[in-house]
């Protein structure tokens, strides 16, 4: 599974890691890197107008482009991070993950970049990089659902579907029988990471989430609902249902929202 590593585990594997910024260009070359790493700017890995819904899942020809292009074999162990306590970051890891790439390879810096120039070695030096011929290989079993195992999840007492957005958009409106579970409650202001586990299953637990409930997210085009799912993974959740349509597809269908 896609797991979150610590600052120090990553310093000690640098040379082993295939290492992804996902910030914008201008981020990455004007403020300085990880050493090694390659730049994956979050606009170039969604879906555009020639493919999907804008801002969902990428076609698998852009996806296996944009991996050759950083350097990624099938075999690469993952990091990625970027400025914004890895919610960016993590869409890019559950995209590898949802296509195709063993998500035992993957993983998400706890923390950003920022928390991590506090104490490691950043540089301003782009390296040079092999390309590679990534092949997408469509994983066996997937977390996507579907809009109707969302609706069918409001009525099942063994479910919880959440909504990772913040309080005024779910106020504003929300799938009926959904949980309001702001991503960023998961996260420490202090360390710019992930609460302790402790912490982390408290905040869950409080809304209804908890690991003998099969939890299925959304929110309105898949990043926020990205992390989130890369936290309870983490935390040892093991079904977890991932609405890649999120608010997107299901408004487009007409499907019914409730406001607070």
């Amino acid at each position: 599974m896609t797991d979150i590593v610590s600052a120090e585990w990553v310093a000690d594997r640098l040379g082993d890691l295939r290492v992804v910024d996902v910030r914008d260009a201008w981020e990455y070359d004007g403020l300085g890197h990880l050493p090694g790493a390659v730049n994956v700017p979050f606009d170039d890995f969604r879906a555009a107008d020639d493919g999907g819904t804008e801002g969902l899942l990428p076609t698998t020809d852009d996806w296996a482009a944009i991996l050759s292009a950083a350097g990624i074999g099938r075999e690469s162990e993952v990091l990625a991070y970027d400025d914004h306590h890895g919610v960016f970051a993590a869409r890019f890891l559950v995209t590898a993950e949802l296509l195709g790439h063993d998500p035992d390879r993957l993983h998400l810096l706890d923390g950003d970049f920022s928390s991590w120039q506090q104490a490691h070695e950043t540089t301003g030096e782009t390296p040079d990089v092999d390309p590679t011929e990534y092949a997408v290989e469509q994983p066996e079993t997937t977390p996507l659902v579907g809009a109707d195992d969302v609706a069918a999840a409001v009525d099942d007492p063994d479910a919880v579907l959440v909504d990772t957005r913040d309080a005024s958009e779910y106020d504003a409106g929300h799938i009926p029988g959904a949980v309001l579970l702001d991503w960023r409650d998961l996260v420490a202001d202090e360390t710019r990471g992930v609460l302790p586990r402790e912490a982390a299953l408290a905040v869950l637990e409080s809304v209804g989430v908890v690991p003998e409930k099969r939890v299925v997210l959304y929110c309105n085009t898949a990043r926020r609902i990205s992390h989130t799912y890369v936290v309870l993974r983490h935390l040892g959740f093991e079904d977890v249902a991932f609405y890649e349509g999120s608010l997107t597809e299901w408004e487009a269908q007409d499907r019914p929202l409730v406001s607070e």
